[in-house]
């Protein structure tokens, strides 16, 4: 595929950036790199030979807006999303173009709805946080599982990963989440998000094959109990992790990841297991793939491609599952992932 769309990436040397901008080069597009960081840019760029490179702070409106000049869109890999995303969202809204960004922080991503969904819609803009493994996948999984009803009683994402080796910016972002959060946990629970100080429950929870029966965290709250309540009227969400890969991510001295191909992806492996009742019925879709970073930049740039070919559902600041026909978007994605809709 030949876009020749420009995309202006902000984070660019960032672990998931780094994806994204060789993602948006594979799919014919015209990345400009950005970001905080001069000296990171212009190493990036001396990979990618004949790429913009065009320095910008968040507290520096003037440089925001040459760093989208001229592009088609803008892509946020720049955690945390609590200082970035609204600095990048406002020079977005003033370049007229669409915004993206990878978002995992749950407060972060509460924030962009609550303070930019009536002028972008009044702009007729497009505003779409947390397309990504975190918030995006999970939400397009519900609304594809969902299918033709309106409403659900539960709805619950299960993540089978064998193991999480978190970057710098995981572990930034979630230090920034937890400071905001008073060090309490959130459950979306009744229609509304709760906070709690007590530990989640040891569940286990039945994975398709390979994975089968794992001991799972519950109430390990991702993304998603933003993403799927904005659209869908599912008054309980609840998301679990695997507990491997949960003591991965608490333990300090658990390294990055590590590439281990052509493509810079780690052996990390997943499966998303979403599970939607109504009433006695139930519903059922799952992924699986290689590399939770690594799969953001298809989500992010599909999600971009799909935007400026006009195959959108909605204006305004809009999940994933709100703004493109799920099923649809997620077979866009393979070979990336592979999915299935179960009985």
């Amino acid at each position: 595929m030949k876009s020749g769309h420009t995309v202006t990436v902000f984070g660019a040397y960032g672990h998931t950036g780094r994806f994204v901008v060789a993602e948006l080069l594979n799919r014919g597009f015209v990345p400009i790199l950005s970001g905080r960081d001069a000296d990171k840019l212009h190493a990036l760029a001396a990979s990618r030979p004949g790429l913009d490179v065009r320095p910008a702070a968040v507290d520096d409106p003037a440089a925001l807006d040459r760093a989208l000049l001229g592009a088609d869109a803008v892509i946020n890999c720049a955690g945390p999303f609590a200082a970035t995303a609204a600095p990048v969202i406002e020079a977005a809204l003033r370049a007229r173009i669409p915004y993206v960004d990878v978002a995992a922080e749950i407060e972060a991503n509460l924030d962009t709805f609550a303070h930019f969904a009536e002028r972008a819609t009044a702009a007729g803009a497009v505003v779409i946080p947390a397309m990504a493994f975190f918030g995006g996948l999970g939400d397009l999984l519900v609304t594809a599982a969902m299918g033709d009803w309106t409403t659900a009683d539960e709805a619950h994402v299960a993540y089978g990963l064998s193991g999480w080796h978190p970057t710098a910016g995981t572990r930034t972002a979630g230090a920034v989440s937890r400071e905001r959060r008073d060090g309490r946990r959130v459950v979306y629970s009744d229609g509304r998000l709760e906070y709690r100080d007590d530990t989640p429950a040891t569940l286990k929870w039945t994975f398709p094959e390979p994975m089968g029966i794992r001991s799972v965290i519950g109430e390990f709250t991702m993304a998603d109990v933003v993403t799927v309540p904005s659209h869908l009227a599912i008054p309980e969400v609840r998301t679990y992790m695997t507990v491997e890969a949960a003591r991965d991510l608490s333990a300090p001295e658990t390294p990055a990841p590590t590439p281990v191909d052509e493509h810079g992806r780690s052996d990390q492996t997943f499966l998303v297991d979403v599970l939607v009742r109504s009433g006695g019925e139930e519903r059922r879709a799952v992924v699986g793939g290689q590399d939770i970073y690594a799969v953001s930049a298809p989500l992010a740039v599909e999600a971009v491609h799909h935007v400026l070919t006009g195959r959108t559902r909605t204006v305004g600041v809009a999940s994933a599952g709100a703004i493109f026909d799920a099923p649809e978007f997620l077979r866009a994605l393979s070979p990336h992932i592979s999915f299935e809709l179960r009985p």
